[in-house]
């Protein structure tokens, strides 16, 4: 997309999972760096912050929907966006259980909501979409530091951390594939943030967040391979 004020291309994010939270707080980070945005919510979904961001930005924010657990949306979005471009495709994407409900306590089922939502449905976006993004752009997902193996010593969560887990060892794989060898692609760790998920007792405002790590995403650009990296652009142990 161009624009014709400044006589140049405009990047653009396609960011899945945009509706409230960590990933609405991207996209309007994202707008603030001048990049257009398309963000996905979920159908039925009433008026979201996306809504409102798009209002307040025309023709800068683009809205899909999309439940990244129905295959069959997945593919209907990427006839949808054929023959777009996009510099950045973040999957923004996450569930959870009872952070004290253990593994050998949770419920089959629950088990794979939180698998399959935090784990399976974000590989799968990225295989569905991955060629609307050059080979210069980043491929990326929102991990959680407690995802970290290495840095796992007080426990708690563990199904949550084991979806995590999970799924930077798939974004591992996927990064040791010879096409990719080029690409930059990271796993994120916004840190311990104030959300409907992180809780009131989180240590972090979305505020002290999300700039700093749209500022990491931004710089990883040109920086090819697969890294996971706190909202400080610090290494996280896998």
């Amino acid at each position: 997309m161009t624009s014709p004020a400044a006589g140049r291309t405009v990047p653009a994010i396609l960011l899945v999972g945009a509706s409230r939270g960590l990933g609405l707080a991207m996209a309007a980070r994202f707008v603030k760096h001048d990049w257009n945005v398309v963000g996905t919510v979920r159908a039925g979904s009433a008026r979201t912050g996306l809504h409102e961001l798009a209002q307040q930005h025309p023709g800068r924010v683009g809205i899909e929907i999309l439940d990244i657990n129905d295959p069959a949306q997945i593919a209907a979005l990427r006839q949808r966006l054929e023959g777009r471009a996009f510099q950045m495709l973040f999957v923004n994407a996450g569930v959870t259980n009872r952070e004290t409900e253990t593994i050998g306590a949770v419920t089959t089922e629950e088990f794979i909501r939180v698998m399959v939502t935090n784990a399976l449905s974000p590989m799968r976006v990225i295989e569905a979409l991955q060629d609307l993004v050059p080979a210069t752009g980043l491929i990326g997902v929102m991990s959680s530091g407690q995802g970290s193996i290495a840095n796992n010593e007080t426990g708690m969560r563990e199904v949550y951390r084991g979806s995590k887990s999970a799924l930077n060892q798939f974004m591992r794989s996927y990064a040791a594939r010879p096409a990719n060898a080029t690409r930059a692609m990271v796993a994120m760790a916004p840190g311990w943030v104030r959300t409907d998920m992180g809780g009131a007792d989180a240590r972090l405002t979305i505020e002290e967040s999300i700039p700093r790590l749209v500022d990491v995403l931004l710089e990883k650009r040109g920086r090819p391979g697969l890294e996971y990296l706190d909202y400080l652009g610090r290494t996280v142990p896998w």
